[in-house]
């Protein structure tokens, strides 16, 4: 009788090619994608050491990390010495054959926004990028994960990169979810409990009702945090909501291939009895709004609770860096900017409930605030449904597709000292530049926050338009 295996264990048995003594495997790569900052310094290693790339047909390439997205300038570098980046990108895809979505392609925008979006990921397939949030596309169904430029130019050549052997981890999200909580609340939610450690050495499924409930952009959001979790990747089992998505999608299969991959992709989910290494049970009944106070995602608590005192000398960093003591009150603390964007929150559904909030609102004084689309296609579509209107009516600045104020690079970011609300993914010492303040929660607590000028419990801004207060 055929043992019962996880989702995981059948996309890696699909893709291995050899089996080492030590467990480790060599995997086959389906597809690979780049960007500018990292794919680049590949690229030109492959060019300058005339090594042929294997199959052309199967990298994808786009410009997002270093490109400014500020209206009028979509050919400038954001960051001082960016624009070499940019040209090696260009340079390099022409000279070696690949494909590029540059910044006045209309499928432009960050790497793991436009890779779903685009059929580039799929169910069932291997994918890799140098950039440590390739495990979003995980939310689709497909085994993908981080690498850095070495492996890049190895998979480049080879299509195959060995990788260790990896435990599994179920997470199993059961319960109600309650108003006003989002995928990125139940990922901080997570890693708060179980440390930013606490999938190290795991490959996680996400699984249980209220994943197989979450619309494909949020199932993307709970895998791209996946990294933060320590993971080397996270997975979602593909199912007819992702079908429903994909179908039609520029790069997936048509036709008679689109069947026969939907059959296929169907027989990829976890067998009933599959064993798990370790299961984590969390009951997102007990969920509310999230956001950090400290400077790891681990560092988080409720929006209505108080800072923790800290254990140990890496807490006690935090708190001086963020400028704030132990009991000290989230609700109220006051911000001065504010960031929607990155490829953790600023798709279509994620810019559409935050202009839920902020439609009829204002920005309060003294707060910068930044929208950042994720893709060309999500700032395209915004607009037609006049979401652009709703963030600048707010007092939000509105750009163009790219990573923006995710990560500092140099160049325009908020000044030193700065306390920020942002949907991104990170928010160690000057990640968003030299001694910003990062509190990440999702879009909708970002938004609310910024009308407030201070972190702000969104579920009260969703009980005043439903009439309850």
């Amino acid at each position: 009788m055929t043992r019962a295996r996880t989702a995981i264990e059948k996309l890696r048995a699909l893709h291995t090619v050899k089996t080492y003594e030590d467990g480790s495997a060599l995997i086959w790569i389906d597809r690979i994608m780049l960007h500018e900052r990292t794919g680049s310094i590949a690229l030109t290693n492959m060019r300058d050491e005339g090594r042929a790339i294997r199959d052309p047909e199967m990298v994808f390439a786009t410009i997002d990390h270093i490109v400014s997205t500020r209206p009028g300038q979509r050919d400038a570098a954001r960051a001082p010495g960016g624009a070499v980046f940019i040209e090696a990108m260009r340079d390099t895809t022409r000279a070696l054959g690949l494909r590029l979505f540059d910044t006045r392609d209309r499928r432009q925008g960050i790497v793991h926004v436009i890779a779903p979006e685009q059929g580039i990921a799929l169910p069932g397939i291997t994918m890799v990028c140098p950039d440590s949030h390739t495990c979003t596309l995980g939310g689709l169904g497909a085994l993908a994960w981080g690498i850095g430029s070495t492996d890049c130019e190895h998979a480049l050549a080879t299509r195959t990169l060995r990788i260790a052997p990896q435990k599994t981890m179920r997470v199993w999200l059961s319960g109600t979810r309650p108003e006003g909580v989002t995928a990125k609340d139940i990922a901080l939610a997570l890693i708060s409990a179980h440390g930013a450690a606490g999938g190290r050495g795991y490959a996680v499924e996400f699984a249980g009702p209220v994943v197989s409930d979450m619309a494909i952009e949020e199932r993307l959001t709970l895998c791209n945090m996946a990294v933060e979790f320590g993971a080397f990747t996270g997975v979602i089992s593909a199912d007819a909501r992702t079908f429903d998505y994909l179908k039609g999608r520029p790069f997936a299969p048509r036709g008679a291939a689109w069947e026969a991959a939907c059959a296929h992709w169907k027989s990829l989910a976890t067998d009933p009895g599959a064993v798990f290494d370790r299961e984590i049970v969390l009951d997102v009944g007990g969920v509310a709004p999230t956001v950090t106070w400290g400077t790891s995602p681990e560092q988080a608590v409720r929006i209505d609770g108080s800072v923790p005192e800290p254990e140990g000398e890496t807490a006690r960093r935090a708190l001086d860096y963020m400028g704030l003591a132990p009991g000290a009150q989230l609700a109220g603390l006051p911000v001065a900017g504010a960031f929607i964007g990155s490829c953790t929150n600023s798709r279509i559904e994620d810019l559409r409930r935050a202009a839920g909030i902020l439609r009829g609102r204002r920005v309060a004084r003294g707060v910068t605030a930044v929208c950042v689309p994720g893709s060309t296609a999500v700032k395209a579509a915004a607009e037609a449904e006049g979401l652009d209107r709703v963030f600048r009516d707010a007092g939000f600045d509105w750009q163009e597709a790219g990573c923006a104020m995710c990560f500092y690079a140099g160049g325009e970011t908020f000044a030193p000292g700065t306390r920020v609300v942002s949907s991104t993914n990170r928010n160690f010492e000057g990640r968003q530049g030299p001694g910003v303040r990062t509190h990440i929660a999702s879009p909708e607590t970002v938004a609310w926050s910024a009308v407030q000028g201070a972190l702000a419990d969104v579920r009260a801004a969703k009980a005043l338009v439903s009439g309850e207060v």
